[in-house]
């Protein structure tokens, strides 16, 4: 009867150091929504970076649990020219400037190509001090980076 009792005793401490570990959980506060900025140069990697973004989104429930960038310069700003852009590409581009997602052009490609902000898909801004800066600029504010 006493070994019951020991026996009896440790069940009841393990389930209350667990119940009180759980207790603890529930009232901590949330984690910190992430801030990524995806980087984008190569024109051959547009499709790859575009699926990347939506697995991002999908894999953590949606943009409200997530802030993304994408800062698109170099070559790879050819994809978002609107006359040359796949319908796919157009599509992704809209619903991720619906959902909150900075897409920024860098100007100094914006120059080389001789483009304006018109020339490209809705939902670009521009990068006025270049593709690069604007990574540096974000990382500075907490952002991971990313260059798939």
């Amino acid at each position: 009867m006493h070994r019951r009792g020991i026996l009896w005793g440790a069940v009841s401490a393990i389930g209350a150091v667990f119940a009180a570990s759980r207790a603890s959980a529930a009232t901590e506060a949330p984690a910190k929504k992430l801030k990524v900025v995806y980087h984008l140069d190569d024109l051959d990697k547009v499709s790859f970076v575009m699926g990347n973004i939506q697995n991002h989104l999908d894999g953590v429930g949606g943009p409200d649990n997530v802030t993304i960038a994408l800062v698109v310069h170099g070559q790879a700003l050819k994809a978002f020219h609107a006359a040359a852009a796949n319908s796919d590409l157009s599509r992704h581009v809209g619903q991720f400037a619906k959902d909150g997602i900075e897409l920024a052009a860098c100007g100094n490609t914006m120059k080389s190509q001789n483009i304006g902000l018109s020339d490209l898909l809705p939902g670009f801004v521009r990068a006025d001090k270049g593709g690069v800066v604007r990574l540096a600029e974000l990382q500075a504010q907490g952002y991971l980076y990313l260059r798939p």
